[in-house]
């Protein structure tokens, strides 16, 4: 497959032809105009007479980069064109092979054809997106210079073997489940219930059973993976050495990726811990597929092709015939329908449903409390029982976990004479007031201006901050707790995490390690804090304007919600100990206290909520009911974008109808201008998820063939399983 110009209108595989037949999955480079590019080849070699004098021709593929305007491949010797009249077919020769790589192997093409196929995009662009930079971008003298440099030595591992705990009852019997049945599974375990030493422990036990076994660990987010990486280095490497773990994501340099990926290609790397993009990692003998926090909307890509790493996960399993494990305290909605008991109205869902609803040793739940802010004076911030409760814990030397999920100082800068606020002139959205630098800065097209002396609309030098963000809030608490002294008589400490204070490489690592070091008494940030981490002296977490989510337009974001706020009760508690002196707690202030979330939320009762929320989506239609996808289209006007939506539903209406597809007239997006960009999307809707990928699958000419009438579209692209509507 090979990279095509996206105005090109180029589809499928280019054919060029080789001197050697190739197998199938061996990389190669090739020419395409005036440049040379990586490629991949995808069929079986053929062999030709008259167009190639008796050489082998192989079918290349490639594409990185392909906008979602055109497809960019072509298949050459499509067997529609056998009834044309013959002409001199002129193949051009591919320029080398990539040697010392082995050929990618044929489920991983599969699962690359699955997903392309699946998520509507080409599959050049799924594969070689897939693959490290430097395969891309280096030549075939480079490669070859590079293949020459000795590898470097492994660094000893001189760390002693650490004593693996005794698995708990529930661990002992959800690992014999593991053991015994085929899966996919689902485990679900209260936070601090050992799922991590379940991962563990499946792993070990697959490493020392099979030589050449592999396993692939996903998170969600790039800050989990340092801390689980630790944990199964700690485990492993002193048995199977320094280099038996290799990490995937976006934060390796080029070089580190094309290192750790070869490595797992060769099957010299057994484990590999990575984010999304490790899906797709090349791992000739995986037997074990583990999808940690398996809720997290992360996993669902939203550039490109708009894969879903867990989806695709639990098909590379059966593809495979590898374990997959999917864990959470919050499951997906769709996880949970899909992990269903049998019962007379329905058959069991596709997964297994493991339940470890205990925490480790004698940690226990923390207590929720509510707080009615209604009750409270106008403006309150922090209620005064929340405060009280917040000093006492300091000054006993333990830890505060203050979630607010909104960065910046203030979402909005506003004057109280004109009405003017800080709207960004290139979105239909406001720019945050961030205090630190004195800026106003749009978080959708990063234009950033520093603060007006005065109001641009009146000159009122009286302007003034709307709402809070962190800035704000670490800013209030150091106020209000400038009197309270640790238990050695040191001033506490108040830091903050989230996407602006972690920007600097390495910043996310030092603070965590300050904040598991017992060096911050108050730790204030977003949802960044609220999961996957293991803060042994956290007794305390105070989630604050948390009703935005109850009454939303989106039907997913109760959901995601509740899944924020159980995922940040779960910080709390996780050390036995500090439970002894007083029970942890988790405090949520809202105005509508007595909200079933909240009631859910208040027994720790994950399948209740679950449950009533698949009942209301099921009697509307909604996923796991129903199967949707959106086409988003992008033009310099949104009536240009919802011109062409509306132009590419009439033209797939009648097929449509026959599947019983729904097609939802074009509207904007909830932001529809983004850089001066408007932005429109069109809803599909369908109770079969075939017939939705077969109206797709059909629907992809229509929209291709609209393009020259709409010219004032710059781009369209398909969601297939979109997680915002």
């Amino acid at each position: 497959m090979v990279h095509t110009p996206a105005h090109s209108g180029l589809s499928g595989a280019l054919t060029y032809e080789s001197d050697s037949a190739l197998a199938p999955g061996t990389l190669v480079r090739v020419p395409l105009g005036s440049r040379e590019l990586l490629g991949v080849v995808w069929g079986d070699a053929e062999t030709r007479t008259s167009a190639t004098g008796g050489s082998a021709s192989t079918r290349a593929t490639n594409a990185h980069h392909a906008t979602a305007a055109q497809p960019s491949l072509l298949a050459l010797d499509d067997p529609s064109h056998d009834n044309v009249a013959p002409a001199p077919l002129q193949l051009r020769a591919i320029a080398s092979v990539l040697d010392g790589v082995a050929p990618l192997s044929a489920h991983w093409r599969q699962l690359v054809q699955f997903a392309a196929r699946y998520y509507q995009r080409s599959a050049g662009e799924v594969a070689l997106a897939s693959l490290p930079s430097q395969l891309r971008d280096l030549s075939a003298e480079q490669w070859a210079r590079r293949l020459k440099r000795k590898p470097k030595a492994a660094v000893a591992n001189d760390a002693p073997v650490q004593a693996i705990p005794t698995p708990t009852d529930e661990q002992a019997q959800v690992l014999a489940e593991i053991a015994a049945q085929s899966g996919p599974f689902l485990l679900f375990g209260n936070t601090g219930s050992g799922k991590t030493e379940v991962y563990l422990r499946a792993a070990q036990a697959l490493l020392e059973r099979d030589p050449q076994a592999q396993i692939l660990v996903m998170v969600p987010e790039i800050n989990l993976t340092p801390q689980l990486e630790e944990r199964f280095r700690a485990r492993f490497a002193p048995q199977w050495g320094a280099g038996c773990l290799v990490a995937m994501h976006s934060s390796l340099t080029p070089a580190q990726r094309l290192n750790n990926w070869l490595a797992a290609h060769s099957g010299q790397a057994r484990i590999v811990l990575g984010t999304r993009m490790a899906v797709f990692a090349s791992m000739p003998h995986l037997q074990l597929i583990v999808v940690d926090e398996e809720h997290d909307p992360s996993y669902k890509q939203q550039e490109g092709a708009r894969y879903s790493a867990r989806d695709l996960a639990v098909y590379r399993g059966q593809l495979e015939n590898a374990k997959v494990i999917l864990g959470s305290a919050t499951p997906s909605l769709e996880s949970w329908h899909h992990s269903r008991p049998a019962t007379e109205a329905e058959p069991a869902g596709r997964y297994m449903r493991l339940a470890m609803p205990s925490r480790v040793g004698q940690g226990a739940l923390p207590l929720i409390r509510r707080v009615d802010m209604n009750r409270q004076p106008y403006k309150t911030v922090f209620s005064s029982h929340l405060l009280e409760a917040m000093r006492e814990r300091v000054t006993r030397g333990e830890q505060i976990l203050v979630l607010l999920n909104r960065r910046g100082y203030a979402p909005v800068l506003h004057c109280n004479d004109c009405g003017w606020k800080s709207e960004c002139p290139h979105c239909s959205a406001y720019r945050v007031f961030h205090k630190l630098d004195r800026t106003l800065r749009c978080h959708h097209c990063g234009f950033t201006q520093a603060v007006p002396r005065a109001c641009p609309g009146c000159g009122n030098l009286d302007i003034s901050p709307l709402g809070r963000g962190t800035e704000q809030l670490e800013e209030h608490l150091a106020e209000l707790l400038a009197d309270v002294r640790r238990p050695d008589g040191e001033p506490i400490r108040i830091a903050r995490i989230d996407a602006d204070s972690t920007r600097l490489k390495g910043e996310l690592e030092r603070q965590l390690a300050e904040v598991h070091a017992g060096a911050v008494d108050v730790l204030v940030g977003t949802q960044m804090i609220a999961k996957g981490h293991d803060f042994r002296r956290v007794t305390l977490v105070a989630a604050l304007n948390t009703d935005g989510a109850l009454f939303s337009s989106d039907f997913r974001a109760p959901e995601r919600l509740f899944s924020l706020l159980m995922q940040a009760a779960g910080r709390a508690g996780r050390d036995a100990t500090m439970n002894l002196v007083s029970p942890c707690e988790m405090w949520v202030q809202s105005h509508h206290p007595q909200h079933p979330l909240f009631e859910a939320l208040k027994q720790h009762d994950y399948p209740a909520f679950a449950d009533q929320q698949l009942s209301e989506r099921a009697q509307a239609t909604l996923p796991p009911f129903s199967f949707q996808a959106l086409v988003r289209a992008e033009a310099r006007s949104q009536e240009a974008a919802q011109d062409f939506l509306n132009a590419a539903r009439d033209a797939g209406a009648a097929f449509a109808d026959e599947l019983l597809v729904d097609l939802y007239p074009a509207v904007p997006m909830t932001i529809q201008r983004v850089a001066n960009i408007e932005r429109a999307q069109m809803l599909i809707e369908c109770t079969s998820r075939q017939a939705l990928q077969r109206f797709l699958a059909h629907w992809q000419a229509d929209l291709h063939g609209l393009r020259s009438a709409h010219r004032q579209v710059i781009r369209w692209a398909v969601d297939v399983d979109p997680l915002a509507i």
